[in-house]
């Protein structure tokens, strides 16, 4: 089954730390990844730039509305996600409990909702 674990932190804190601290960080990641890969429950993900250079586009009565930053103010924001290939949702939690950003914010874990078409065939 497959599985989004979406990574959110405060952008303000995550800025706080020193290089050497962010570049820990991001090997971390990047080692968490390959070892998912390995035990083949990553299909793929992606660290997101800051919300700083972020747009959100909205379509209302047919008019394209766009709007610089993200779409609300939160205390955390999307940092990245890891897309997962696992049994269930307790094999999804073992595995996002390794994604090394979980110590400084949270991780959203959802079942990806496959759709149809009418030829009965998944995207």
């Amino acid at each position: 089954m497959k599985y989004i674990a979406l990574v959110y932190y405060d952008e303000s804190k995550m800025k706080e730390l020193s290089q050497v601290e962010w570049d820990a960080l991001n090997r971390e990641c990047i080692d968490c990844g390959e070892s998912l890969r390995a035990q083949n429950h990553m299909i793929g993900g992606e660290p997101l730039l800051s919300t700083e250079t972020a747009t959100t586009l909205r379509v209302r009565n047919g008019k394209v509305d766009i709007t610089d930053g993200p779409f609300a103010e939160t205390k955390e924001q999307l940092a990245g996600f890891y897309l997962l290939d696992v049994r269930d949702l307790n094999e999804a939690i073992q595995a996002a409990s390794k994604i090394p950003p979980a110590r400084f914010g949270c991780i959203e874990i959802r079942p990806v909702r496959e759709l149809q078409d009418e030829n009965n065939i998944g995207y």
